[in-house]
């Protein structure tokens, strides 16, 4: 059974700025206009940070297995490394899912943008399928262009876009930045 730390450690905070920074610069673009709400703020990092846990959790599962990570070198994995149960990391990965649900809810709530609710669907879609189900668009070398949508335009955007309710020029440069960053990550990740 995983140590708490060891469950700390799957998640991996390492990638947690990854999360945050679309949030900052949406709100940053939002502040430019005199319309950044810290409440919606707090809202939209929320459902940022769980949504990069969530992927991470699930990208564990995923990868655990499918037999990915039984010979890595690197940081932790619960299912490779058999320090949980596939079950309970799947688990983890849908809690982390729900909590970015209900906040993105409140969040389209409070910023009457109900239409965005779809965006999250297609938000937890994308991270579930990265490396989850019968073939995962990660695996097929489409990983960085997900990630640039979804971690960069997505996020950045999405964060802009509930206290704004426009996008501009500022946000739009901000959002690549954000995800050509959020992409070279990725690929540093992946061709370690």
């Amino acid at each position: 059974m995983a140590t708490p730390a060891q469950w700390i450690a799957g998640a991996r905070p390492r990638t947690l700025p990854a999360a945050v920074s679309p949030v900052l610069v949406g709100t940053g673009a939002a502040a430019a206009i005199d319309r950044a709400d810290l409440g919606l703020a707090l809202l939209a990092l929320v459902v940022s940070l769980a949504l990069q846990v969530g992927v991470n959790y699930s990208n564990d599962y995923s990868d655990g297995i499918r037999g990915t990570d039984h010979e890595r070198v690197g940081p932790i994995r619960l299912v490779g490394q058999r320090l949980a149960t596939a079950k309970n990391v799947k688990l983890m990965a849908f809690l982390f899912f729900g909590l970015a649900g209900l906040a993105g809810l409140a969040l389209c709530a409070l910023s009457d943008t109900l239409g965005l609710i779809w965006v999250g669907v297609l938000c937890v879609l994308a991270a579930w399928f990265y490396t989850g189900g019968k073939n995962p668009y990660g695996y097929r070398g489409l990983g960085e262009v997900f990630v640039f949508v979804f971690f960069g335009l997505v996020a950045t955007l999405g964060t802009l876009y509930t206290q704004a309710h426009r996008l501009t020029a500022p946000g739009l440069l901000g959002a690549y930045g954000v995800g050509a960053l959020a992409t070279a990550i990725l690929v540093a990740n992946n061709l370690r």
